[in-house]
């Protein structure tokens, strides 16, 4: 039993010699220093958090701090910045045409820039930027880190940040969805602007309208979104964000966004967020991206603050500033737009500052110091965080790594997320259909890659995901049958073609479902069932 004991004002947890995780698995046994040390530091960061905010909640709401904030007394607008390293800062936008040395910032000791300004300054639907003058001396126009809408110029495909404050807020008609109602989470992956069947950008409101109802009628009760968080190259499918307390406004305003969400709801669908915080795009002119001038303030210095395959940027997990905004984004999207959890892409990366280059051959491979323990750290937080805030939330891990714990409870030693994704499983399929002839198969790589997984822990299998089916590949309909289905899928049509993609294809999903998900399992108090596919 976890035991508190006050130490001035500040109480510290004690643990059990033996963690937990390792009670459960003896194998874990020689890892038992490491994963205390785990705990240690996740006990100290809470500890740091607690004597700053009072609470891991309140520490989440930075945006209520930073960003554009007015007073509920005066209507006073306040926007505050951090930028620790820079020389000057000064808001422009509509507000003044733009000019760069008429609204200077104040900077105080923790690296904050403010401004205060009247209530009829600012109005929403203005555009805004902030002006920094970097630690390097040069000056560039950049978007305030945490805004709530951008949008983009037409013509010159500019970005800027834009007021969002509307007069009459959203009204919410299906109150009080309860996510851990999804005991069995059947998972329906989707991108609203693909969402449609004409060849162009869809709207977050077409997604709610004519797509939820097909969703519902298939018998899904849980839709994953990409590309929600602003980036600024569209085909990124929404991997490179620039602005992450934006949602993208190519699909509408935000106030459309909570209607497909609140249609989903009163579906009785769950809606995940496909959360980015393993990376940014390394865009300054969109992103956070040098933003002080110092080359790195959100993200690591030097090499491994670049990630060699995404030509993108990590960040610093160990900065309390960089927690304090991938902390308070986390709630953000939880108590604004009510999703009712997260999946997080790029967990592997995240973990391991070889972003998952070396191979998983042993245990070893998971507690050396390979390993980021600050970002273990964040993650915890992060999964702690997400129960606090929604009980029951679903938070998928899209990790291909295996790591012990990650689904299992932070006080066990773990990192406290409800399910990994069983990313294997989709690579196995299409790897499968492109490498072997149906007479190849072998049934017991097939139930060693199905079942392929640490006990007590649940996993969402999928078929198929956009992985396969987007970058550089094709969907599993069309690895199987390809032009055919043009020509020959009229049920008065003969096609052997069809006939066994159709077969195969209804084998692997059935086969995906009945074996790919988990047991059930203990967490935080509730039973959860993890079997789901796209």
């Amino acid at each position: 039993m976890t035991l508190l004991i006050e130490e001035g004002y500040h109480q510290i947890m004690r643990r059990p010699p033996i963690p937990g995780l390792v009670m459960a698995d003896g194998w874990l046994q020689p890892y038992s220093r490491q994963i205390r040390d785990r705990q240690r530091l996740f006990d100290l960061k809470m500890k740091r958090i607690n004597q700053r905010a009072g609470s891991l909640e309140e520490y989440a709401r930075g945006y209520r701090y930073y960003g554009f904030n007015r007073d509920a007394e005066t209507g006073a607008w306040t926007y505050r910045e951090w930028a620790p390293a820079a020389r000057r800062v000064s808001l422009i936008g509509d507000f003044n045409g733009w000019n760069r040395e008429s609204h200077p910032l104040e900077r105080n000791e923790r690296g904050v820039w403010e401004i205060t300004l009247p209530p009829d300054a600012l109005a929403h639907g203005q555009k805004v930027k902030v002006h920094v003058v970097g630690a390097d001396g040069t000056g560039r126009d950049r978007i305030p880190a945490w805004i709530t809408r951008t949008v983009q110029d037409p013509t010159t495909y500019d970005f800027a940040g834009e007021i969002w404050m509307p007069e009459h807020p959203y009204e919410w008609r299906n109150n009080g969805f309860d996510p851990s109602r999804v005991e069995v989470p059947f998972v329906y992956e989707a991108h609203v602007g693909m969402g449609g069947e004409e060849g162009r950008v869809h709207t977050y409101r077409e997604f709610a309208d004519e797509v939820l109802p097909r969703i519902a009628r298939l018998g899904y009760n849980t839709v994953q979104l990409m590309a929600i968080q602003e980036h600024p190259y569209y085909g990124s499918f929404g991997y490179h964000v620039s602005s992450f307390f934006a949602p993208s406004s190519r699909f509408g305003e935000p106030e459309d966004l909570k209607y497909l969400i609140d249609q989903a709801h009163g579906l009785g669908i769950a809606v995940l967020l496909d959360v980015v915080h393993s990376h940014a795009v390394k865009n300054e002119a969109e992103g956070l991206n040098n933003f002080d001038g110092s080359g790195g303030m959100y993200f690591l210095p030097g090499e491994r603050g670049r990630h060699p395959d995404w030509d993108s940027c990590c960040f610093d997990y160990g900065r309390d500033e960089v927690i304090e905004f991938l902390l308070s984004n986390v709630r953000w999207w939880l108590e604004e737009f009510r999703f009712d959890g997260f999946r997080f892409d790029g967990v592997t990366s995240m973990l391991y500052f070889h972003r998952g280059h070396e191979p998983f051959g042993d245990l070893g491979a998971y507690f050396g110091s390979s390993v980021d323990l600050d970002a273990v750290a964040y993650l915890q937080l992060a999964a702690t965080l997400i129960q606090r805030v929604k009980p029951g939330a679903i938070a998928i891990a899209e990790d291909m790594s295996g790591m012990p714990g990650l689904c299992r409870p932070v006080d066990e030693g773990g990192i406290g997320f409800s399910h990994r994704l069983a990313m294997g499983i989709p690579d196995y399929w299409i790897k499968l259909l492109k490498e072997k002839k149906d007479e190849e198969w072998s049934m017991g790589d097939m139930w060693h890659t199905l079942t392929n997984r640490r006990y007590g822990e649940p996993h969402v299998a999928y078929c198929e995901s956009h992985d396969q089916a987007l970058v550089g590949d094709k969907t599993l309909a069309f690895r199987l049958m390809d032009a055919e289905m043009y020509w020959k899928m009229a049920v008065d049509q003969q096609s052997l073609i069809i006939d066994r993609g159709m077969a195969l294809h209804k084998m692997i999903r059935l086969v995906t479902l009945a074996t790919g998900g988990g047991r059930l399992a203990e967490f935080h108090g509730q039973r959860i069932r993890a079997s789901g596919m796209d």
